[in-house]
Formats: C-alpha cells, structure tokens, sequence
C-alpha cells in the first residue's frame, strides 16, 4: 500500500510548541550554527555527540553532578564512554516532583482501580528503602520481581535504584523454569511477588509458584509478597523468608528517601534476550544511558511535558515496561494498566485514555490489528481529545495498522511507530513531532544514534533491504552481559558481523522520505533462491485478509535450497481449502513479489508466541527441523510448539 501524501502532517503551531523545537533553538545557540529542521539536527546530533548529549543532560534537567568531560573513546564500540566523571541516582531523577497531583493511575482489569500521588509514591519509596536496607541491600546487589504492571512494582523499582542496587523483573505468568532460567542467573537477595494477579477476569494465584522458585534461589535473604487478590497474609505463612509488603513497612514512617549518586556507567537493570534459542542472555543496563536516552526519547520525540498522562500496554517482561516509569523523570503521570487488553472486550484501553485524559497512548501492533479485525472504531465512542500521540511497537505495524489508526481511532494524531529493543532499552527509530507521518514507515532515526543500513559489503543502501546497524557509540549501549568476564557474549551479540558497529539484527530499509521499513528480524530472514526476503512483507499482505487471524512464516531447507512455508490461524468457521490457498498466493504475488509466495501454507490451531507477544519464528524453525527448543519457558503458550511437529504437509 503506497500513498501519494502523508497520513499526518504537523500544524505549524505544534511544531513550533514542539519541546524538540526549543531543543533545536538551544542547539543553534550551543554552537550547531542554522539549523532549519529534523534532518539538520540529527545530522549536528552524531557529528558532535559530546555537545548533543551534554546539551541534552541540561535540557532534560538531569539532576546530579555532570563532571568535566562527556565522551571518552567516542570511537571505540564497545568501549566508548559518556559521562564518566558524574555522579547520579536515577530514582533521585525520577522523584523530582512533590504534592498531591497523580504520579500513578492503575487499573487492573475491572478489578482494581486506584490512584498514588507524587508524596505518596515518596513515601512508599522511603519505606520501601528502609525494608531494603534492613535486608543489606546494598549498591550492585540484584532485586528480583516477579510482579503485575501496578505501582508497588513502581515503587519497589525505585527503592532498589535509590541504593544502588540492580533492578529486574518479569511477568507473573512465566512460568517456574522461565523465572528461574533468568533470577537464577543473577543470585537475587531480595525477591517481590505477588500472591496473583488478574487475567481475562480471572484470578489467577502464583503462591505455589513463588515457593517453588524460592526454594531454588539460595541467594534470596527477604522475599515480599504484595496483596493483590487478598491472600498475602495467609500466602506468606507458607512462604521460607517472606514477609507481606504491607507487614514490612506498617511499623516504619516516610523520610526523606536518600539517594545515592553512583557512576553514569553504574548498573541500573538487568533485562532478558527473549531466550527461544537457549536460556536467556542477561543485558546489563547503566543508569546514567537508561536515563538520559529516555528522557531524551520521551522529552524530544515522543513530546513529554510536565503534567502529561502516559500509558503504555506492558507487562514487567518487556522493555516497554522500563521505558514506561522512565516518564516520571518528565514530571508525568504514570497510567498502568495490568491485565488483559480485551476484557471485557476491545474498549477498555480507550476507557482507560478517556477516564484519565491519556496524552500519550502506547500499544502493539498485534493490538492495533486485532481492533482493525474486530472492526472497532474508537473515535465514534471515545472521547480521545487529548491524545496527542498513539505509538506502536513489539513488531512492524503494517501498512493496514497505520490507515486503520487515522480511520477508526483519532483522524488527528501523532502516530508514532517506534522500534529498538531489550539489547538498548530504547530505540533506533521512532516518531519525530516535526515531520509527517507516511504510511507504513518510521518516521526517522533517534537524535544522537547513528542509525543506518547497509548491505553484506558493508555500504549504506537507500530503498534496499538490509542490516540495521549503528555506526558510533550511544549512551545506552549495555554495560555488559552478566556472567561474561571477558565480554565475549557481548562482542558475538552485536560486534561480530561488522567491525567497531552495531549490528542489531534488524532487516530494514530506508525510504524516500528519511522514514524507515522494518521488515522482520534479519536471524529470520527467509532466503529462497538466495533472495532475502524480510517475513513482515508477508504478514502485510495476508493480515489483511479477513479469514485469516494471524500468520508466522519461516524458511525450510528443502532440495538444496529454502523454500516459504506459511502458517496460518484461521477465523471461525473458516476452512483452508484451494480457493482460500489460491487468493493467499495471489494476494502475496500481487501485493509483493513473486519471490514471497509460500511454497506451502499450513493451517495451524495456535501460534507460539513470547510472553510479550511476539511470535517466534525461529522456534518453530527448530521444531519443523526436528531440532530441540532450549527454552520453551519463554514462551506464553510453549504447547502450540507440538502443532508444527512432523507435519504430513512439509514431507513432501
């Protein structure tokens, strides 16, 4: 789907009310010289990344002690380093604002709905602290929850980085091996989870969970449970070390939580590979990169000002989820929802953004191509006046998603596909508030990432698919994996395709207008014929196809060569019988190329997919392989993995 004009243009007036305009203009005054748009600032922005990122600390308002230089080995990936005289506290930057207004709006399903005020998170957060303290926690020391998307995870969160300690965390519906295959890795002293959580209005209790997994992390000196569904008192009788949250700070008052300010290359998070290929890799993250590429992220292209709503559909599994809290940093107000997007039906998000007055609506694209299919339109029963953005990430959002948005949801919007990953707890590409939206593209590459793509030989190609790669150093590049004393994990992760650059794994295209395609993970490049060909194109074409749910694709080896097998999840009531193959091949033909059209199409009761949604393609490249999957606990539904075991279909 092509489009001879934009989608979206900005007014005028939002361009010149944009924070990343003011940000442009404080630029030319640092010395940028003229600056006359996105294209000029982001070329300044990677020419001179000392004064990029120094000016961004500054207009950010980070708070701590910046130190005399800025980059030191600018050149050298890995081994560049930002900031490395200044002293921080990222729970210090996140807590800056006081009184009575909303730091925190959660709703769980229909179940739970309540409201946390800036002094009332501070103090949960100094009490919190004092529990910490009291179990030894101490700077470089691992946390560990297993917890809902709900303001004491929020809280717990930022005890932990007020001590220096290091944060990770993961959904409560991983299952026991899936905990344990990541917390086991790090040795936790403190574990937090909750006694359930609430899914598709059903209680679902994880106590039995929780003591399984305790009796397998050692390390673990405090385990506290959070009251949820009403049974952390009785859970925690049954329960080595536990505590609830609500007995471990009840005896304690609010003070002034203490802050203490540690290294910018100071580990922050430890957030998890998806592990479908093997167990989990373990990305150390710095507080210092998290926290100046987020608040750069939501100040500059995501247009954050003091007092806006943000929410973003996440679980504690996704890196979403981290870049979610980030926003307190902006002075906004956290809207968490936890539960199911769907319950009671499709609106629920929608009254969530009308109750709430949400100004910035994040979701997936899984989440927007469903809607589209159910044929929901927002904007005829929702007041959504004061969204200003809609962003969209987990996976490409295809040209459908995008016409779909401007449709049925807001005509007037910001629509901002975003895309990077857990590997950088932030993005490569995303929405810029300065330039129109096209359909089916990213709007162009983050300030201060030397984003590009190349070709096998390494050169940068325009409207060619290729690598994703950055060029030069960025803030928020790991620290390190953990348990990798000689950074050999790291450098095969990102470092071995190119010399000194990051390769990310991302098959990508730039467009004509400095936008950018996404067109699947490059590991899962299908190369029939010895034509790469991106699985998202195909997805584009036949999810738009009513009968058809959704669809994974991979390659087989077959006869020498790879040859397109397509899955597909079918609607109710509908059969793949031959005219149904005859009009997928054809829409694929005509809607891409001749190269994309399957060899096979299978029709399959369920999809695997991880636990934030994505499908996974290479695990059931394994399985249709007869190869064995080494981590099947990443994943949300692992049974659907035996539907494409010996397939009669693929034998011939």
């Amino acid at each position: 789907m092509t489009a001879a004009k934009p989608l979206w243009t900005p007014s005028s007036a939002s361009v010149e009310a944009a924070p990343m305009t003011r940000f442009m203009r404080a630029a030319e005054k640092a010395g940028a010289g003229p600056l006359s748009g996105f294209d000029d600032l982001h070329r300044w922005s990677i020419e001179d990344r000392e004064a990029f990122w120094n000016l961004v600390w500054d207009f950010t308002g980070i708070v701590g002690e910046k130190g005399s230089r800025v980059l030191v080995d600018g050149d050298r990936m890995p081994g560049g380093s930002f900031f490395p005289d200044a002293k921080l506290n990222f729970a210090e930057n996140l807590l800056k604002m006081r009184g009575a207004g909303d730091a925190i709006v959660f709703k769980g399903e229909d179940k739970v709905s309540r409201r946390m005020s800036w002094d009332e998170l501070r103090a949960l957060v100094s009490r919190l602290q004092q529990v910490f303290a009291a179990a030894g926690v101490k700077a470089g020391d691992r946390v560990a929850a297993m917890m809902p998307n709900m303001p004491e995870t929020v809280a717990c969160m930022l005890a932990t980085a007020s001590l220096g300690a290091i944060w990770s965390s993961c959904s409560p519906d991983f299952g026991e091996q899936g905990v344990l295959d990541r917390f086991g890795q790090i040795e936790p002293v403190v574990f937090v989870a909750p006694d359930g959580y609430w899914y598709n209005g059903k209680q679902n209790n994880v106590v039995g969970k929780v003591k399984a997994v305790l009796q397998q992390l050692p390390t673990v000196r405090q385990a506290i449970i959070v009251d949820y569904l009403g049974t952390a008192s009785q859970a925690v009788t049954d329960l080595p070390n536990a505590v609830t949250l609500e007995t471990a700070i009840e005896a304690l008052s609010a003070a002034e939580p203490t802050f203490v300010r540690l290294p910018f290359a100071h580990p922050l998070y430890i957030l998890f590979s998806s592990g479908t290929t093997g167990i989990p890799k373990c990305i150390v993250h710095s507080a210092g990169g998290t926290l100046i590429q987020h608040a750069k992220e939501h100040r500059l292209h995501a247009g954050v000002e003091d007092g806006d709503r943000v929410f973003y559909f996440t679980t504690c599994g996704w890196m979403m989820w981290n870049w979610l809290v980030s926003a307190l940093a902006s002075n906004a107000t956290l809207l968490l929802y936890d539960g199911s997007p769907f319950h009671p039906d499709g609106n629920v998000l929608f009254d969530f953004a009308q109750a709430e007055k949400m100004t910035y609506f994040g979701t997936s694209a899984k989440f927007i191509d469903a809607l589209r299919k159910a044929g929901l339109s927002p904007k005829d029963t929702h007041d959504l006046s004061t969204v200003r953005v809609i962003s969209s990430t987990g996976s490409p959002l295809s040209p459908e998603g995008f016409a779909y948005v401007y449709e049925a949801i807001k005509q007037d919007v910001h629509l901002a596909s975003i895309s990077g990953g857990t590997d950088i707890v932030s993005c490569f590409v995303l929405g810029v508030p300065l330039k129109p939206v096209w359909i089916g593209e990213i709007q162009g590459p983050g300030l201060g990432m030397a984003v590009d793509v190349w070709d096998d030989d390494g050169k940068h190609v325009v409207g060619e698919k290729g690598e994703l790669v950055c060029t030069r150093a960025f803030p928020s590049m790991p620290v390190m994996f953990w348990n990798d004393p000689d950074g050999a994990k790291y450098h095969a992760a990102y470092f071995d395709r190119f010399d000194n650059v990051w390769c990310h794994g991302d098959f990508a295209e730039w467009t004509e207008h400095g936008g950018m395609i996404i067109h699947g993970r490059s590991d899962a490049t299908l190369n029939p014929g010895g034509v790469r060909i991106g699985t998202a194109e195909i997805y584009n074409q036949v999810e738009q196809m009513p009968e058809i749910i959704e669809a994974l694709c991979i390659g087989q080896d077959w006869d020498n060569d790879v040859r397109v097998v397509l899955f597909v999840r079918l609607a109710s009531g509908v059969a793949l019988d031959e005219d149904l193959e005859k009009r997928i091949r054809t829409k694929i033909r005509t809607g891409a190329t001749p190269r994309h059209v399957p060899a096979r199409i299978v029709e399959v009761a369920d999809i695997p997919r991880t636990k934030s949604g994505k499908i996974t393609e290479l695990a059931v490249r394994d399985v249709v392989h007869g190869r064995g999957v080494k981590n099947k606990e990443a994943l949300a539904n692992p049974e659907a993995l035996d539907l494409f075991r010996d397939l009669p279909q693929l034998r011939g």
